[in-house]
């Protein structure tokens, strides 16, 4: 996407010429607007997310403790051995119920408060939660360190859907996948932070471990001092708020310039081209065939997301370290490597993204991931074997990893906001939430009897996950790369059965053809116009 230059001047007819003006456009830049909401839109949302992602593996021993503790002081009894498990495993899974609850508020959030307002007001439960889980020790309740992480569930349910629209819709379309990416970076960051406060010289004491939880508050905060300073989505004052005011105003900064007569313009051929002036819902979007393959996308890669197998990785990673003899002081230091990798790996995905595409991120990461997990299953049944085994294995969970944040980790979130027009969007993101939090819950409900019962080879499960997502993206996704979301929409009418030739969209993409035209003819009257005046005058 490229900038065209201001006006000629009126004594210069040539210049209004298309091939003059190409000669003159000039590349369009980043600008601190759009950074500053990608960034502290991300950090007080997706980081939180990640955080929470790792920070209750260095407490753990000590929450148990806690319950036991209090359990005593409440029945005068020890707390069984099944009841300790049953409320950490609570404590533990509720966040992805919370998740789900979340995903599922987010449509009406959106349409009623706008994409940054339900950031926004997102950030009350994460203080919420952080008060529940930094006091629940103090308050000697552990009810309420279960509610503040089904709290926070709820936060990042809502986060991992408003963020990505937010950041799909202030985005100009040529960056649109490298900011879309700031999601992803911050979870990877909020995922090695978690790791570094809960080393034992930090955070991770019996004395400290609530403030792993007081830390929630922190980005919540900050984003509350920023955010509100920052514009709300154009696209969404425009064609939800009938607002062009400040859907213009809103351009503008994001894209650090002042004619914005030609993104405005695509957003209103983008409104009428829309079967519904309405926000749809999720039946209405269900049920539309012109949208089928799309929703049946979205459903795929955010069920890989989670069914590729990373969040059974980090059960096995402490376990192939110790059989690899080293000492149990060590690991925690050695385990910071997987979140380094992690964050590094989503960083060069954010790099490369708009030069490479989503499509061959997507087919590269599953495809790379489904290859380590078979030479990870090979290593780990010769592990007993040979001593230097568990490093080669060790190796193979870094690579899983760096696969998966490549394009897996990240773009599935991006897609979602570029598949769907704007009265469709929200719907879909609740879709994509709802399979997103309910393949969590069956991982972590499930990997358990499947680590039992398959041992090692439990990992051939995700192997072919892997690979049946990449072949589905290979044979059906297109790539959305510099695309408008029109275009976007044209690009799955074959495979939706529906004729380009009997859909409303085609007959406005000849309108906003002929409009372009109209506009250079009247320009060009305008300066022959001007320059007659400027002779005879």
């Amino acid at each position: 996407m490229r900038e065209q230059t201001e006006d000629p001047e009126p004594n210069n007819i040539e210049s209004t010429e298309p091939d003059h003006k190409k000669s003159t456009e000039k590349p369009q830049r980043i600008t601190a607007c759009l950074v500053n909401a990608a960034f502290f839109g991300a950090f007080g949302s997706s980081y939180l997310y990640g955080y929470n992602l790792s920070v209750v593996n260095a407490p753990a021993l000590y929450i148990k403790t806690f319950y036991n503790q209090t359990w005593m002081e409440r029945y005068g009894e020890p707390i069984g051995a099944d009841m300790v498990t049953m409320l950490w495993s609570i404590t533990v899974s509720i966040f992805a119920i919370g998740g789900l609850l979340g995903a599922l508020c987010v449509t009406l959030l959106t349409k009623l408060i706008g994409r940054k307002g339900t950031l926004l007001l997102n950030n009350g439960f994460a203080v919420i939660a952080a008060l529940l889980l930094a006091l629940g020790e103090k308050a000697r309740s552990f009810e309420m360190l279960i509610i503040g992480r089904f709290v926070m569930g709820v936060d990042s349910g809502i986060a991992l859907s408003a963020l990505p629209m937010y950041l799909g819709e202030i985005s100009p379309r040529h960056m649109r996948g490298s900011i879309g990416q700031f999601n992803s970076i911050l979870i990877c960051l909020g995922v090695f932070t978690g790791q570094v406060l809960g080393l034992p010289e930090l955070l991770g004491q019996e004395s400290r471990w609530n403030f792993l939880f007081a830390f929630l508050a922190l980005p919540a905060l900050l984003q509350l001092c920023v955010l509100p300073f920052l514009p709300e989505s154009p696209r969404f004052l425009l064609m939800e708020r009938r607002d062009e005011a400040g859907a213009e105003k809103a351009f503008r900064a994001f894209l650090g310039k002042k004619d914005v007569s030609k993104e405005l313009e695509e957003v209103h051929a983008e409104g009428r081209a829309q079967n519904t002036l309405h926000m749809a819902s999720v039946t209405e979007l269900l049920l539309n065939p012109a949208l089928r393959w799309q929703v049946i996308t979205v459903i795929v890669t955010m069920a890989c997301y989670q069914l590729c197998g990373l969040n059974a990785i980090w059960y096995y990673t402490n376990g192939i370290l110790r059989d690899s003899g080293f000492a149990e002081n060590v690991i925690p230091y050695i385990v910071l490597s997987t979140g380094g990798i992690e964050t590094l790996a989503a960083v060069v995905s954010g790099l490369v993204i708009e030069r490479i595409g989503r499509r061959p991120l997507l087919i590269f990461g599953f495809s790379a991931m489904a290859f380590f997990f078979g030479l990870l299953t090979v290593f780990l049944n010769f592990q007993d074997q040979y001593t230097w085994m568990p490093y080669l294995s060790f190796t193979c969970i870094l690579a899983v990893i760096a696969s998966f944040c490549s394009g897996p980790g990240g773009i599935p979130f991006v897609l979602t906001g570029e598949l769907f027009e704007q009265s469709y969007r929200p719907a879909a993101f609740m879709i994509a939430g709802i399979v997103n939090w309910v393949a969590n819950f069956a991982v972590g409900l499930l990997f358990p009897f499947m680590q039992e019962s398959l041992q090692t080879y439990a990992f051939l499960v995700f192997l072919v996950v892997c690979v049946l997502g990449a072949v589905y993206l290979y044979f059906i996704l297109p790539e959305t790369k510099n695309k408008t979301f029109m275009d976007i929409s044209q690009s799955f009418a074959k495979i939706n059965n529906v004729p380009l030739g009997n859909k409303e969209i085609e007959n406005e993409l000849a309108i906003k053809a002929g409009s372009k035209e109209l506009s250079y003819r009247e320009k060009k009257q305008q300066a022959i116009g001007k320059q007659l005046l400027y002779i005879f005058g």
